[in-house]
């Protein structure tokens, strides 16, 4: 029986191994998919908009040619991290169910069964999209994550959403050649919150009428080549080849809830946990890193949330 099992291999589950390796526990880190997988997914020419210091775990400096950091370099640097510590990494192994047991929990994964005396849980966010909820959203071309402008030069491009990722891939995917470019937008306007350069350079980009923006608006059917939908006014139906959906993410709350978290009653959904252990309200289990948000998904990131994982070692190893 391990000491800990980690769920997610991100930044803060890393330092989470970290901090285990540093007091001799047993642990592993389990991740669905590659190390550091959200920020895998990221556009490939995402910069940061911490510093790289503020990015920086395990005493491993973090030296980036640019005054903020970009995807590659950060990957770069985690792999490099991972390397270092030599952490006991468990890849592409999806957690499937995970059961109270006396002593502790019995985990089942896509690739075998472990047993643990803690868990703990540092999923993030960004590998679970909100949902359009729309007939033909299952079909290939409506996608929930962007990479590049590249695949999408010569098409006819709706992008849903007005926060910082819908307005970046609007912008970037007029500019790199698409051959029309419609934002679909439930809100009456571009997102206050989006990024201070990129909110003027969208709303003239709409108003001079190169991208086209449609508001309290809200898809109702998309097919392989149309997508229509409903306006304050009217029901419209454009050509369509790709729908980039770019309405947010959220925490895995089937895994926490299969745990008994519970949350706080308040609009984020905040599971309930213990600020000076990081423990929820279920013994051994602990939340660390932007899970411990809820839906509040820019209340913690990596620069404020890397302590969680010094807070949750000491913890287990007193408890041990």
């Amino acid at each position: 029986m391990k000491d800990v099992i980690i769920i997610g291999a991100g930044p803060i589950g890393l330092a989470c191994g970290i901090e285990a390796k540093k007091r001799k526990l047993d642990y592993l880190i389990f991740d669905k998919g590659c190390l550091v997988n959200s920020l895998f997914n990221y556009p490939m020419n995402m910069t940061f908009f911490s510093t790289s210091d503020k990015l920086e775990i395990g005493e491993v400096p973090f030296i980036s040619h640019n005054p903020k950091p970009t995807r590659a370099e950060a990957l770069e640097y985690y792999r490099r991290v991972a390397s270092h510590w030599e952490l006991s990494l468990k890849l592409y192994e999806e957690i499937k169910t995970i059961k109270k047991i006396d002593g502790g929990f019995d985990l089942k994964t896509s690739k075998g069964q472990y047993k643990a005396k803690k868990i703990v849980l540092s999923t993030g966010f960004y590998d679970f999209p909100y949902l359009l909820d729309v007939q033909g959203e299952d079909l290939d071309k409506v996608l929930h994550y962007y990479k590049e402008p590249h695949p999408f030069f010569g098409m006819n491009v709706a992008v849903v959403g007005a926060a910082n990722s819908a307005v970046d891939v609007a912008l970037e995917v007029y500019r790199k050649g698409a051959k029309s470019v419609t934002m679909i937008i439930r809100e009456s306007e571009i997102g206050k919150n989006v990024k201070y350069w990129s909110r003027p350079d969208i709303n003239n980009r709409i108003e001079e009428g190169s991208i086209k923006a449609y508001f309290n608006t809200e898809i109702e059917k998309i097919t392989l080549d149309k997508v229509r939908f409903q306006t304050a006014e009217k029901t419209l139906t454009i050509e369509n080849d790709f729908v980039l959906a770019m309405t947010g993410y959220k925490p895995n709350f089937e895994l926490l809830e299969s745990l008994g978290v519970e949350f706080e009653k308040d609009e984020y959904k905040t599971p309930v946990y213990d600020p000076s252990s990081m423990q929820s309200n279920q013994t051994s289990v602990y939340l660390a890193g932007v899970v411990c948000g809820g839906l509040k998904t820019n209340k913690w990131f990596i620069e404020n949330s890397r302590d969680h994982a010094q807070v949750i070692m000491n913890h287990i190893q007193k408890t041990l």
